[in-house]
């Protein structure tokens, strides 16, 4: 049975990047592909570890119904690009982290979370990257939580057709 394995990256993993697992998760689990897509989620910087997701996103998640409160920050390790088939990065900044700490062998795994938006899906104006709403209001929260969800749908509807291979 063929499987995928993703890592959610942004900066503390406290925000944005364990948001991406808690949606994916539902998601993936609604697709009936919980054995298939293996989910978690890391920071490039070494702040959160070991915390829980920002109280902001877990009570903006909540109100979808989604539980990131069991969850916990961690920073990338150099054994994630060995044993992740995609580092899904939320901005550039990150995607230039990634690739300052990865072998070169490993680059092409390293993408942008936005980049499976799919064109139909419009609402942020074409933004390549989820901003991050840390120093921010509730609303950044909640725009999180839109981008994460349109674009988690376009990723599971891009690995579909490996997965049934």
């Amino acid at each position: 049975m063929k499987t995928v394995s993703i890592c959610f990256v942004c900066l503390g993993n406290i925000c944005r990047s364990p948001t991406a697992e808690g949606v994916m998760r539902r998601l993936v689990d609604e697709a009936r592909l919980t054995e298939r897509i293996l989910i978690d989620s890391a920071g490039t910087g070494d702040w959160h570890i070991g915390q829980a997701p920002d109280e902001r996103a877990q009570q903006a998640a909540g109100r979808r119904g989604y539980e990131l409160a069991a969850l916990r920050g961690r920073q990338i390790a150099a054994a994630d690009f060995e044993h992740f088939d995609l580092l899904i990065a939320m901005d550039d900044k990150n995607v230039t982290a990634l690739r300052q700490v990865s072998a070169p062998a490993y680059r092409e795994k390293i993408r942008l979370l936005m980049e499976f938006v799919p064109d139909a899906d419009m609402r942020w104006g074409g933004a390549r990257e989820v901003a991050d709403p840390y120093f921010g209001g509730a609303e950044g929260f909640e725009q999180v939580l839109d981008q994460c969800e349109a674009a988690c749908r376009g990723l599971i509807a891009a690995l579909r057709p490996q997965l049934l291979t």
